[in-house]
């Protein structure tokens, strides 16, 4: 690429200070109140994604620990049935829709740009306006249960239960809009992820250099792609069965109860794994850097993860074999149940293979990834034990069903999780994490999360049913519940060492310098925290594991302006630069259209006319939003223009 006669960066990192503030001057936001809505950088994005879904992770905690308290002791009276069915909904509903989905896409909206070598994410704009959707549906959610009218019908509502019938008031109906909320933030994302990744990687990286965690961030967001629409569906459907009397799950009118079971695994069981591959590509991204060594099997890792994905949308009966589903039609899901173990198992072989091969460095992100194994294998074993239909019908229903969910999910993807907070807090903060406190975090979550959930499986194989608010003190679940409780307060307290750890080291952490860790991917290419636009200079990649190898020729792109917005956009396949757009800058618009979007969900809970009234406003705001910009059209323009 040639030099423009603007301001450039075209002496690699020799370039003049002058130059580097103009960059950062263009892609900073602005400051003040106003800047802090008109925000769009990704950084400033993910960040406030993070501390939304952690601040939602903590709340659903400690709904979960009230929970617990209330079933430490038989006949206990510490809440009331109704306020327990509206507190294990909330649970649920936080930690699958809340926390689970949208902290992955949070940390990827923050690294995969800097993992790929680029200036921004694609649609910055959008990025912004999913955020705050997402932000004012769960509050809508926590809102409706402050008030006490949430609903009481569990995570999944299943009708007929969460129907008019049996679910007056409209607590079904803000759980449902809630969904619309929360997926049409996650679809946005999906959108803004799959197209960075393929088109705005640095020259070089071709899609067969990928690091394993933009490869699983990738095959995430086409997941969502797919599953997301089926709840959403699902969830319009129930809320037009309630608000204006149309019979979708009502059988005595023509409709399917069983529909709604469809509609919702069809998206529940690929969420699984939604929640569970991006931590995959984190495990991808932890383990070389502390065994020292490139990571074991690259290519079949790749397939794995698309062996995965693929087959996790042939799982969702898995949930419904008490249904009267054929069993013929049962028979072809117990195979796939064993059929997805195959892929999780060549990663695993993979990463061990890294590890026995390596020189192994153990700080906490490795500590964090070694738990996974345990705790996932396990996990993994009683996934295969209810695969089978015999023994599904014996324990469904029972807490043998939510150990084994709790063992994948927060042993699948909370401990790879806090393992990547370790890892890439000083990318996202300059500042090292305190490693005694990591440590003391760490054992203390393992130990608790054992005590707390293993216990789970010995109840639900004594017939303890789930989702019940007490028991009798002749059951002989006492003991038992009393030290699933007790490891709760520990898991509780592992959390809250992090939090401090976090809070103290924010302000008082060692600096960590570039690359603490001594890693391979770009991220760790550019200053901690990284500058608003990323890299002073545009990297071209040579490689897989580009701060590894050696440097090749050219090392950087020339050429890009230093006072626009400008981007390289690259050829989908092999990386080749192709054109170099301006990109938008900071606007208030996308958080108007917001709160637009939220008057019109909010308000058709309540009235279907506010889906007429409100589009009114939504269409104003985006009207004025995607107006074109005569100043930013003419610069790129003249940027396209020059040699």
């Amino acid at each position: 690429m040639k030099a423009s006669p603007i301001p450039s960066l075209q002496d690699g990192p020799n370039a003049p200070a002058a130059i580097r503030r103009s960059l950062a001057g263009t892609w900073e936001d602005p400051p003040g109140v106003r800047g802090f809505f008109a925000a769009i950088n990704h950084k400033t994005i993910a960040r406030r994604f993070m501390l939304a879904t952690f601040v939602f992770f903590v709340l659903g905690g400690l709904i979960a620990l009230a929970m617990r308290i209330q079933l430490a002791r038989p006949d206990l009276r510490l809440v009331d049935p109704d306020l327990y069915n509206q507190m294990f909904t909330l649970h649920g509903t936080t930690m699958m829709f809340l926390f689970a989905v949208p902290v992955m896409q949070a940390i990827a909206t923050y690294l995969v740009p800097l993992m790929i070598g680029a200036r921004s994410v694609a649609f910055p704009r959008m990025n912004a306006y999913a955020f705050w959707v997402f932000v004012l549906g769960g509050a809508f959610l926590y809102g409706s249960f402050l008030l006490g009218s949430a609903s009481s019908a569990g995570w999944f509502s299943y009708v007929p239960l969460a129907g008019p019938d049996y679910s007056p008031g409209k607590g079904v109906d803000i759980w449902a809009q809630m969904i619309t909320f929360t997926e049409t933030a996650a679809l946005l994302e999906a959108i803004v992820l799959i197209t960075t990744i393929f088109k705005m990687r640095a020259p070089g990286m071709s899609l067969n250099r990928m690091p394993l965690f933009v490869w699983a961030t990738l095959i995430t967001q086409f997941m969502v792609l797919f599953a997301m629409p089926a709840v959403m569906l699902g969830s319009t459907s129930l809320i037009l069965d309630r608000l204006v009397s149309t019979q979708f799950f009502n059988p005595a009118r023509g409709g399917d109860a069983l529909l709604w079971q469809h509609l919702f695994w069809f998206f529940g069981h690929p969420e699984v794994y939604l929640i569970f591959i991006p931590p995959l590509g984190m495990i991808s991204a932890i383990i070389p850097t502390f065994a020292r060594r490139t990571l074991f099997g690259y290519p079949a890792m790749v397939l794995a993860l698309f062996a995965t994905a693929f087959l996790a949308f042939g799982l969702w009966v898995h949930h419904m074999y008490a249904t009267d589903i054929p069993q013929l039609g049962k028979s072809f899901f117990t195979a796939a149940s064993l059929m997805i173990a195959i892929p999780s198992g060549i990663q695993i072989f993979c990463w061990l293979a890294t590890l026995a091969t390596g020189r192994l460095n153990f700080k906490t992100p490795l500590w964090f990834v070694l738990a996974f194994f345990v705790i996932l294998v396990m996990g993994g074993l009683t996934g295969v034990m209810l695969g089978s239909v015999s023994l599904d019908l014996q324990v469904h229903d029972t807490y043998f069903v939510v150990a084994h969910l709790h063992y994948v999910l927060l042993g699948g993807a909370v401990f790879p999780l806090f393992g990547a907070f370790y890892y890439w807090f000083p990318k996202f903060t300059g500042r090292m994490l305190n490693e005694t406190l990591g440590r003391w975090n760490f054992w203390l979550m393992f130990v608790g999360f054992n005590v707390a959930f293993f216990p789970m499986h010995l109840l639900g194989l004594q017939g303890m049913p789930r989702r019940v608010w007490t028991y009798a003190p002749d059951m002989g679940w006492d003991g038992m519940n009393l030290l699933a409780t007790a490891g709760a307060w520990t898991l509780a307290a592992g959390i809250l060492v992090f939090i401090v750890n976090v809070l103290r080291s924010r302000r008082h952490g060692a600096l960590a310098g570039d690359n603490p860790w001594g890693a391979a991917s770009l991220e760790w290419s550019t200053s901690s925290p990284p500058p608003p636009h990323n890299f002073d200079v545009m990297p071209v990649v040579h490689g897989r594991n580009p701060l590894w190898e050696p440097a090749g020729s050219p090392r950087w792109v020339a050429g890009l302006a230093a006072n626009a917005r400008q981007v390289l956009i690259t050829s989908v396949i092999d990386a080749r630069p192709d054109s170099c757009p301006v990109f938008p800058s900071p606007s208030i618009w996308p958080f108007v259209s917001a709160l637009a979007t939220t008057v019109l969900f909010v308000g058709s809970v309540y009235t279907p006319w506010a889906v007429v009234w409100g589009t009114i406003p939504t269409a104003i705001a985006m009207t004025v939003w995607f107006w074109p910009n005569r100043l930013n059209t003419e610069r790129a323009v003249f940027l396209e223009r020059k040699p």
